[in-house]
């Protein structure tokens, strides 16, 4: 009998809405990725047959914990943890921790979502998981991260193993928090377990390469995407939202590749460089100092730094945009600033930084989109490579990693490029994406039988 794969998407979306109320983001995450498989369930009707795409919304298994922690003055707050195990259909589940206040499960659960498919579009044996907290380690001290760290992993380690579920980190969540966790995980286990977290510092079996990866990743992603085109970054001007790892070493890359970055950001506004961002002044504000934007500004001339009530860093003219700040941050007029100013290419550093109307806005206008599960997939990637290490007992220079990893990212997108013409909408890195990380994880899910 003939499917009406449209009523038939419509029906499954109806049904995550009714089964998770009040998640926005994870309703946005999995309508996203519905909007692409009517395609895919007219061509395999047996993905109905079976309800592939049914198992694949239901995470296998959501966790979420009590983590009681003092203070320097003695002071009690109990915070919430969540892990999301998603899907383990390729590999043991792998994804970040992030620690914000805004962490809820409709969060971590579209996080988690996200990953399934940006994994498996690595082509890396790992499934997909994330996890975090809305503990806030802003203008805590160390000793104080270091106790929530141990708090956490006193209750999250019973689900955690190098062939079960490997954390990494995410925002909040960075070289500090993955050693305070790794720390209290083999204190508790009496194992050293190397591979059970990524991101870890080089001294204990951290990879060269995993810092930079997700910044570098995005660029080489749209280096490809220029390529399509016939150009390339040299003398290309781009902007940058956030001022994070991947905010921080996209900018890097793009330099290296000849392009002049004129903005980054954080959550109090933006910083307009029109000399081309200083690196090592915005390294020194933002890694060494945790400092707010605009101490960049203060201390490099003809810097200016605009409050986020004052103005949005999207009117600012660039021809390659890469959003790396946090979800939703690029909202529809934002992507009509863009279109405006002549942006031709905007590539997702962050998780789901571009809202679905601001998408449409550029996709309609022909300009270049790359989604955040194929152009951010380098840390993921990076991580794998670091798992790989570890359980060889290896380490390998940073030129072989950043190598491989270029590898990785020109097959993230040759792979969605040529999915993308396949399914018939050439060159729309959406459908690309979405269908190749689907039909990955949908053929292991069949080989595993109903479970």
């Amino acid at each position: 009998m003939k499917v009406d794969v449209d009523a038939e998407v419509a029906r499954i979306y109806a049904d995550v809405i009714r089964r998770n109320p009040a998640e926005p983001e994870f309703h946005q995450a999995v309508r996203e990725v519905l909007e692409s498989l009517a395609v895919v369930l007219g061509r395999h009707p047996e993905f109905t047959a079976h309800k592939t795409v049914e198992r694949i919304c239901e995470p296998e298994r959501q966790i979420i914990f009590r983590v009681p922690w003092q203070d320097d003055r003695g002071e009690v707050h109990i915070a919430r943890g969540f892990r999301v195990e998603y899907n383990s259909a390729l590999g043991p589940y792998k994804g970040g921790l992030r620690f914000h206040p805004s962490v809820n499960l409709g969060i971590v659960k579209f996080l988690g979502f996200e990953q399934i498919f940006k994994n498996a579009l690595t082509g890396m044996p790992i499934g997909g998981g994330k996890g975090g907290s809305d503990f806030d380690p802003k203008g805590r001290s160390d000793s104080e991260v270091m106790r929530f760290c141990q708090s956490f992993m006193t209750e999250l380690y019973r689900h955690l193993g190098e062939y079960t579920d490997v954390p990494a980190g995410d925002i909040g969540v960075g070289a500090r928090e993955i050693g305070f966790l790794f720390g209290q995980y083999k204190r508790i286990t009496n194992r050293y377990e190397a591979g059970v977290l990524t991101g870890k510092g080089l001294s204990y079996g951290g990879a060269l390469v995993r810092t930079e990866a997700t910044g570098y990743g995005a660029v080489f992603f749209a280096s490809e995407m220029l390529a399509v085109r016939g150009e390339e970054f040299e003398g290309k001007t781009v902007s940058v939202s956030g001022s994070g790892n991947v905010a921080i070493y996209a900018v890097e890359k793009a330099q290296q590749f000849g392009a002049r970055v004129v903005t980054v950001s954080d959550s109090s506004g933006y910083v307009v460089d029109e000399n081309g961002i200083d690196l090592d002044l915005l390294k020194q504000v933002k890694l060494s100092e945790r400092a707010r934007i605009s101490e960049y500004s203060a201390r490099r001339p003809g810097a200016v730094f605009v409050p986020a009530a004052d103005g949005s860093i999207w009117d600012v003219p660039c021809d390659v945009a890469i959003p790396s700040a946090s979800q939703n941050e690029l909202p529809e007029d934002g992507a009509v600033a863009l279109v405006r100013n002549g942006c031709r290419i905007v590539v997702e550093g962050a998780n789901m930084p571009t809202t679905p109307k601001a998408v449409r806005v550029l996709q309609e206008a022909g300009v270049g989109f790359g989604p955040g599960k194929a152009a951010n997939a380098g840390g993921v990637a990076t991580s794998a490579l670091e798992m790989q290490q570890n359980a060889s007992r290896d380490r390998w220079s940073f030129e072989r990693t950043e190598t491989r990893l270029e590898e990785i990212m020109r097959d993230i997108h040759q792979r969605c490029h040529a999915t993308s013409e396949e399914y018939g909408d050439p060159g729309n890195l959406v459908l690309g994406a979405n269908v190749a990380g689907f039909l990955q994880v949908a053929e292991a899910v069949h080989a595993h039988g109903l479970v």
